[in-house]
């Protein structure tokens, strides 16, 4: 991927495991291409949003487009949410750490709220 390509142009490629994880490096690089709302988990296998909105309407609506943009790409998220917060967690679980995908569906994300 090069850094002339957004990741919201991106389209997620599956992976079936057998290859390496993106090093902790290369994860904190595509980090600073995303909105404020993400970090890398301490273990650096993850990548984490937090996101807060003035009600459960909007909390609701955000987890449904969350959801969608997951089932378009058929790379899915964890995701938790109560009546004005919502945290989304992305890793590739075919290799227990990051990949380019998680950082396209996060993009993506950031994107709703733009």
């Amino acid at each position: 991927m090069t850094n002339a390509t957004k990741l919201t142009e991106r389209r997620c490629v599956p992976c079936e495991g057998g290859v390496a994880p993106l090093t902790q490096d290369q994860s904190r690089e595509l980090l600073t291409r995303l909105g404020a709302n993400w970090k890398l988990s301490s273990d650096n296998r993850k990548i984490e949003g937090h996101f807060e909105f003035k009600n459960y309407f909007r909390t609701t609506a955000f987890v449904n487009a969350v959801a969608w943009i997951a089932i378009h790409e058929d790379h899915h998220p964890d995701i938790a949410f109560s009546y004005k917060n919502c945290d989304v967690t992305f890793w590739t679980h075919a290799i227990d750490g990051l990949s380019e995908n998680d950082f396209i569906c996060a993009a993506k994300v950031d994107a709703l709220l733009a």
